[in-house]
């Protein structure tokens, strides 16, 4: 046989395989979001597999959301990010090599955040110490897990949600917060805020890089008596080790979380117009029914709970949710005051210890 032919029909043989080959996409996101992300991506492999006939594998990368951001600027080729808060994917945009365009949050609806969260206890069952509201949190021989601010997104919202509800108490009406008529008013409550903060980081006696970190310290570590959760991870401890074990409190004041996703530009852009394709695609489809519903089983909150099983929905909370934009006008500014190098979480802690 002719030894060119053998030649072409191998190398024909070798595109067509390499045609074959299931086109690999890497979302690198933040901690609690294992599980969701694990369901989700089976639906959107069949999904793409059922519309273009194209394999998909998506790969996972899980850690503080803070932490996940570093590594992608450090040269992670992430394809997707989906973090806990727009910082995160800020310091991504901003940061060494612009990966991620300047108008991200524009991309995608709602913000880019196809589903919401909330902060909330999650206690021994039987709630031992009474624990009901932030400042029984400071009562003594009460121990609180959160993770470090410094790594984790979740630890972010903690401590917004703690502020927040400092202020609006201390104010009267969390409105207040950034109209100018109230700066003096509004300086003593932040004093009181500060105060709390530096007494709640007393009663903290240890602070994991990441949101599952601190989930592992206190269901299975049993260190703690009350864990700052997302509502999310505190419904899948209850789910996985029974109502027996742990009990959910929700204060009455809290903050809504809206943990948003992007592409990141650079990176899909170097592999060509196809990734393109795919990872804007993954990103629509978190909106679409199939998605919402998944979303709601794993407990977050949907952006369409029409879409959800009405048995999911009753896992959620009926707390007031203090919003970022009531505290602070971007998180870029909630960074700067709160957790930067030299910032309000640097100084409560440094006193608190």
């Amino acid at each position: 046989m002719d030894k060119k032919f053998i030649a072409a029909a191998s190398a024909a043989l070798i595109s067509g395989i390499a045609l074959a080959a299931p086109i690999e996409l890497l979302n690198v996101s933040y901690d609690p979001t294992r599980e969701l992300y694990r369901a989700y991506n089976e639906e959107f492999t069949r999904y793409w597999k059922d519309k273009t006939g194209q394999e998909v594998v998506v790969k996972q990368s899980h850690g503080g959301s803070g932490k996940q951001a570093r590594a992608v600027i450090d040269g992670v080729k992430a394809d997707i990010v989906s973090l806990a808060l727009g910082y995160d994917i800020d310091a991504i945009t901003f940061t060494g090599s612009k990966l991620v365009n300047r108008d991200w949050q524009s991309k995608f609806p709602l913000n880019s955040s196809p589903y919401t969260s909330t902060i909330v206890f999650l206690v021994r069952k039987g709630n031992p110490k009474g624990l009901k509201t932030w400042e029984d949190l400071v009562k003594p021989g009460v121990e609180v897990i959160t993770p470090n601010p410094k790594t984790s997104g979740g630890a972010r919202w903690n401590q917004l949600a703690a502020w927040g509800y400092i202020l609006e108490r201390e104010l009267g009406d969390i409105k207040k917060v950034r109209d100018p008529k109230f700066k003096d008013e509004v300086k003593k409550a932040e004093e009181v805020a500060t105060d709390y903060l530096r007494q709640l980081y007393a009663h903290v006696p240890v602070l994991d890089s990441g949101a599952r970190g601190s989930t592992t310290t206190f269901v299975q570590r049993k260190i703690g008596d009350v864990l700052l959760a997302w509502e999310n991870e505190a419904i899948l401890s209850v789910k996985e080790l029974g109502p027996d074990a742990f009990d959910i409190v929700v204060p009455p004041v809290t903050i809504l979380t809206e943990p948003p996703v992007a592409v990141v530009d650079k990176n899909v852009d170097a592999r060509g117009p196809e990734i393109r394709a795919l990872a804007t695609e993954y990103l629509n489809h978190l909106y679409s029914p199939e998605a919402q519903k998944i979303i709601a089983h794993y407990g977050y909150r949907p952006q369409h709970p029409e879409h959800a099983d009405p048995e999911d929905l009753k896992s959620f909370s009926n707390a007031r949710l203090i919003k970022l934009e009531a505290l602070y006008p971007s998180w870029r500014v909630a960074q700067k005051v709160h957790f930067s190098d030299g910032g309000l979480f640097d100084k409560v802690y440094a006193g608190a210890k």
